[in-house]
């Protein structure tokens, strides 16, 4: 005589079947999991790393960089930093005009491209189509090409070796043109047209309707822009001599202080806080932006 299914306790929940393969998951899955894990850790340990080098390095004198090759300081000190910040030093005025460069480029850059791309994304002219396939060819071709142009250029209009020589060729970002152009046509035509009705001009509609919509996007672009000012060294080394920025700048210093490598890192270190901060202020704006692209494609 055969025995009967034994009753589940009184009070317990039946396994049901999403429970019981969640379980049998979780045993296999979690090996698999701890080594994605350490894997992460190690491409992470990878980027740290030097970065915590050059810090600590920054920190040493130019002989304990060479004695001591330990990652902790044993005299750590801000001798580097004090001589690279020092008012009359030339890394002060390199950071200067890189800091004046950065911010006019990036604010000149994001006025211009955003309004352009409105007027492709949004205005119907004759020629649109074909203007905007040719600006998006550029994209394609190779930066150096134009370096003989905005040098001759910039010589004609006599501001060899002046902050506006720095700023000028950069303002006129296809790329920003393309990427404010592709956030346009997601926001939808029925709020300007809302807009219009009310009155509103279409400049005005621009700067109060699709501008704040547009935040996280030109929160991106700015950072974009930032970075490309901020890190550009072909075209400040080319046209400028006396009023460098930072890039062209941390070169001649490792000319000038070959074997002082604290100093140099110093002058690294420096250089990267900026960006840092500034990545650091608008990362929320860049993961919206990022999520609301995937979220249209």
């Amino acid at each position: 005589m055969s025995a009967g299914p034994i009753p589940a306790p009184a009070g317990s929940v039946p396994a049901t079947a999403d429970d019981t393969t969640s379980q049998a998951n979780d045993g296999p899955g979690r090996p698999s999991r701890i080594w994605a894990y350490l894997a992460m850790i190690l491409v992470s340990a990878f980027f740290v790393v030097p970065m915590l080098i050059v810090l600590a390095t920054s920190f040493k004198s130019g002989a304990e960089v060479f004695t001591d090759p330990g990652l902790i300081p044993r005299d750590p000190g801000l001798e580097n930093y004090e001589a690279l910040l020092t008012g009359g030093s030339a890394f002060y005025r390199w950071f200067l005009n890189s800091a004046m460069v950065s911010v006019a480029g990036t604010v000149l850059t994001v006025v211009l491209t955003s309004m352009s791309a409105y007027g492709f994304a949004r205005m119907e002219f004759p020629g649109r189509n074909l203007l905007f396939s040719l600006l998006i060819t550029t994209l394609l071709l190779p930066s150096v090409m134009f370096l003989v142009p905005q040098f001759k250029l910039i010589g004609q209009l006599g501001l060899y070796d002046t902050l506006p020589a720095l700023v000028l060729p950069g303002i006129a970002g296809v790329f920003g043109v393309f990427f404010m152009r592709q956030f346009f046509l997601g926001i939808p035509v029925e709020l300007e047209e809302a807009a219009v009705m009310d009155g509103a001009s279409r400049l005005r509609t621009f700067v109060s309707v699709i501008l704040p919509l547009a935040g996280p996007a030109l929160a991106t672009l700015s950072i974009i822009t930032f970075l490309a000012f901020w890190n550009d060294y072909l075209w400040p080394a080319i046209i400028c001599q006396e009023q460098c920025t930072l890039p062209p700048g941390l070169r001649l210093l490792q000319r000038q202080y070959l074997a002082d490598y604290g100093l140099m890192m110093a002058g690294a270190v420096i250089a990267a806080v900026p960006v840092l901060i500034v990545y650091v202020i608008a990362q929320r704006w860049v993961i919206q932006s990022v999520t609301s692209a995937g979220i249209k494609g």
